[in-house]
């Protein structure tokens, strides 16, 4: 019901926002609080999502094979599961400190409420985004107790990261979209204008995160995987077409997991070893 790839997708970044947050190592405690924290935040939020979506999935020929809609699991496990995974994201804020306890229930509201916005808007991606932007800005408030600039520019870039790569995904589902009351931007737009702004998304964040890393001084590494990370982006955008989604999910889960673990390592290597100044 969970796969481990969503967790990958913003538990790079976690790491990247404590990182930056301490200037170097965060503590290892600190570091067991945020992976556990992570863990149960997504897997809350896959959780619900799945059982918010049933009605839909049990009927998209895609999805219709997922645990839930075939009843190898139950409404009750899985609700039962989402409660489970919320409490242990609490509590690891709980033991991060103060900040992040109080603010524990505002990134529960945003990464559960996600599941409800297709039923409303086309800009439903904006908010994924915003909900796998939380792990940067929390990781932050989890070493520093506060928040600045610096965490909310890197959040703005997972935004932009990932609205762009789930428009690319949804592209797969927009016949089934437009028999059901589901909003999207390729049902929005069509499938040729979704993948332009897609691309335009992926372009603004390589510039977002170039400014970024410039003032906050980070070497070559940082900058040599950014490279590399762009050059990932141009080849997740060439393995789709308009009438051909067939690669979809090599594009979507493949790439995407190599991007943030790149910019984890690459980033990563430049703080821990030449401190930002």
């Amino acid at each position: 019901m969970i796969k481990i790839e969503h967790t990958l997708f913003a538990l790079p970044f976690a790491f990247l926002g404590a990182l930056f947050a301490a200037n170097g190592l965060p503590s290892p405690s600190q570091a067991g609080w945020i992976l556990l924290a992570m863990i149960g935040a997504r897997s809350a939020a896959m959780a619900f999502n799945r059982l918010v979506d049933l009605p839909f999935d049990a009927r998209n020929p895609r999805t219709a094979a997922r645990a839930l809609p075939r009843g190898e699991v139950s409404r009750s496990y899985v609700a039962t599961f989402v409660i489970v995974s919320s409490g242990i994201f609490v509590l690891a804020a709980a033991m991060l400190n103060p900040l992040a306890l109080r603010l524990s229930p505002v990134a529960l509201a945003i990464i559960l409420l996600y599941s409800f916005l297709k039923r409303f808007t086309w800009a439903t991606h904006f908010f994924l985004g915003l909900s796998l932007a939380c792990a940067p800005v929390g990781a932050w408030i989890a070493i520093r107790g506060s928040v600045s600039g610096i965490p909310l520019v890197l959040g703005l870039a997972v935004v932009l990261w990932v609205a762009g790569f789930d428009i690319v995904y949804s592209c797969q589902d927009v016949a089934f979209d437009r028999k059901e009351p589901i909003y999207s931007m390729p049902k929005r737009f069509g499938i040729p204008c979704a993948l332009w702004i897609s691309g335009f998304l992926h372009a603004c964040m390589v510039i977002l995160l170039s400014l970024l890393f410039l003032r906050m001084r980070l070497g070559i590494l940082s900058l040599a995987g950014l490279g590399l990370v762009t050059l990932l982006l141009a080849y997740e955008h060439s393995l789709v077409r308009p009438s051909d989604m067939s690669r979809v999910n090599a594009a979507f889960f493949t790439v995407n997991g190599w991007i943030s673990v790149l910019l984890l390592v690459s980033t990563g290597a430049d703080i821990i070893w030449h401190r930002v100044p």
